[in-house]
């Protein structure tokens, strides 16, 4: 079967993405811009779409009648159409597990680099201002300690449940939060409205979904009693970014760490840059995800999946 991989660029040079097995024919590109035509073009006589972030819609689909199956090379599946998969008889296939490590890992490191003003002290420690300041030690950013604190998981799937366990080992209270609106279904649950309330940190795990899409917003924003960290692992969607500058300016969070954007890369007028030199602010470039382990890992799912696949046919 013919392959062809749309966004190679999307991992790191270092990562062997080999042809899958039973793949006779695999063209590669770095990156594909959103252009209906030029996807059509590049995959017209293809039989396997692979790609990370490019979006199949329902005239791409159409317009591909060759096309047996579309792999993704991540999680979320929002860039394809998936009613438009199944009319056409489009199989549609994502990858989960690879980052259950890397993005955890990643959670923790933005947490304590915001409640420890990481970036802040840095920055202090190389620009010349403690040489001025004189004495052996710089404290006028208070440093927090995760040990004792709430930490508020939304999303309770692998990953959300890592995170959790993480928590527990630092001395931390865990409650995962129930849906939006829902009462929780059974004792392992906190209500949402009550995790926003108790939680001095919020992470953030769930999909992106109509139900979540600016989930963080003024509302639940002014629901937040202890005024928290919010952390973001999961979709730039999911939180509104001008309640958050909102929220962080008028003392109702303490701050916010993001590895996700609506726009990625944002563009010049994204509200979260008017914060980005707050001591607790942390930006990543959606790169939780991207441990060398997890694409290794990633990358030897996907060739299982579309192996697999290719002997079923």
């Amino acid at each position: 079967m013919k392959a062809v991989f749309l966004d190679k660029g999307t991992f790191s040079a270092k990562v062997d993405l080999y042809a899958p097995h039973g793949v006779s024919d695999y063209v590669v590109y770095d990156s594909t811009p959103n252009d209906p035509a030029i996807i059509i073009e590049r995959a017209k006589e293809a039989d396997i779409i692979i790609t990370n972030k490019v979006i199949l819609d329902a005239k791409v689909i159409k317009s591909l009648p060759k096309l047996k199956l579309i792999q993704l090379t991540a999680t979320g599946k929002n860039n394809v159409d998936e009613m438009a998969c199944a009319k056409h008889g489009v199989v549609l296939f994502n990858v989960e597990g690879y980052s259950v490590d890397s993005v955890p890992e990643h959670t923790f490191m933005m947490m304590l680099t915001a409640m420890r003003a990481g970036i802040y002290y840095h920055a202090q420690a190389t620009n010349g201002n403690w040489q001025k300041d004189g004495k052996f030690c710089l404290l006028d950013v208070p440093i927090l300690d995760l040990a004792g604190r709430t930490l508020g998981v939304v999303g309770r799937g692998v990953i959300g449940q890592k995170v959790g366990q993480i928590a527990q080992a630092f001395g931390m209270t865990v409650l995962y939060a129930e849906r939006a609106g829902q009462f929780p279904r059974d004792e392992s649950y906190t209500a949402f409205d009550e995790v926003l309330a108790r939680s001095d940190i919020l992470s953030l795990h769930c999909p992106l979904t109509p139900q979540t899409h600016h989930l963080i917003n003024d509302e639940n924003i002014a629901k937040m009693a202890k005024k928290p960290l919010i952390v973001n692992v999961a979709r730039g969607g999911i939180v509104d970014s001008g309640a958050v500058v909102r929220g962080l300016d008028g003392g109702q969070i303490l701050g916010y760490a993001t590895d996700v954007f609506e726009k990625e890369p944002f563009a010049d007028d994204e509200l979260l840059i008017q914060i980005k030199n707050h001591p607790r602010t942390f930006f990543t470039p959606h790169n939780a995800w991207g441990s060398h382990q997890a694409q290794t890992r990633l990358w030897g799912i996907l060739c299982r999946q579309v192996e697999k696949f290719i002997q079923s046919q």
